[in-house]
């Protein structure tokens, strides 16, 4: 994680193709996920996994267009479960691929609940071992203000209050 101004940006999403290379080295081990400074609980579940389209307008009225895939864990204990390993991870993933189709260059987002807190979104840092398991840290993802986003990565410096206003009133919305 990087820094910019007062908010959080991910050095670089990790992409659904990118993950399930990752983990094809370590398909025996356990795959934990980590979150909010807990883990997930061994029980959990990928209950859904989906992939969207979107277009949009961005607040300096640029077009926006991406595709996004979304993997929904479920945090809960089942019974005397261990944690399910990177190989039955993306087991699911290639069922999904089967029926839906998933652009593994897609931007990944991670949806998490525990069936009582409402979901909350994430994006995954790349897959580490630690000890006899594979760890993915899940980071809270902000939102942004992609023109101001765009115009720090080619100009470096930009004052927060001036990313969003007319064209006319800043250099980033242009």
């Amino acid at each position: 994680m990087t820094l910019i101004g007062n908010t959080r940006h991910a050095a670089a999403d990790i992409t659904l193709g990118a993950l399930l290379e990752k983990l094809r080295e370590a398909a025996a081990m356990p795959l934990v996920f980590e979150y909010d400074g807990n883990e997930v609980r061994p029980g959990y579940h990928v209950t859904e996994v989906k992939a969207g389209q979107f277009s949009a307008l961005d607040c300096g009225a640029n077009a926006e267009a991406w595709s996004e895939i979304f993997v929904q864990l479920w945090d809960v204990d089942d019974g005397d479960r261990t944690h399910m390993t990177a190989g039955k991870f993306s087991a699911i993933v290639r069922k999904v691929c089967e029926h839906v189709a998933l652009d593994g260059s897609a931007k990944l987002t991670f949806e998490v609940s525990d069936g009582i807190k409402p979901m909350q979104l994430y994006c995954a840092d790349e897959p580490v071992e630690r000890g006899d398991a594979i760890f993915i840290h899940l980071s809270p993802r902000p939102s942004s203000c992609k023109p101001r986003d765009r115009w720090l990565a080619n100009e470096g410096k930009l004052s927060q209050s001036s990313c969003c206003g007319p064209s006319t009133a800043s250099s980033c919305c242009s």
